[in-house]
């Protein structure tokens, strides 16, 4: 899991799912967001976030920095076996990308404070 202290710097949106994170950084993307999140205002602003990709077995954790010039994927990391079964529940089996499950963000929280200590 070393590859997380890479990116300690990072300031990680915990909240931001696949669907939200395109919606923030279309053009057109804030109209809906009544105020949750602040408009994009320059080509400077990134969010950071976890997704959850179910398009290979098994599922993996990736890392994403997006910002209204792209996505980035920084790091991708293999699921723990116990999160594997909870992947496949919290998608149900549907290939794709998902936001993390609150257990998949747990255990990410503790492989950062690990990495970080």
């Amino acid at each position: 899991m070393g590859q997380l202290a890479d990116f300690k710097h990072l300031d990680i949106d915990w909240d931001m799912t696949p669907e939200e994170a395109v919606t923030m950084y279309l053009e057109w993307g804030n109209n809906w967001r009544r105020g949750e999140r602040p408009p994009v205002r320059s080509k400077n602003e990134v969010s950071n976030y976890f997704v959850l990709s179910t398009w290979h077995q098994p599922p993996m954790i990736t890392l994403v920095q997006r910002s209204s010039e792209g996505a980035s994927e920084l790091a991708t990391l293999d699921l723990p076996l116990e999160l594997r079964d909870e992947a496949w529940k919290a998608t149900g089996s549907i290939k794709g990308v998902f936001g993390i499950t609150p257990t998949m963000r747990s255990w990410l929280e503790q492989e950062f404070e690990q990495d970080n200590a």
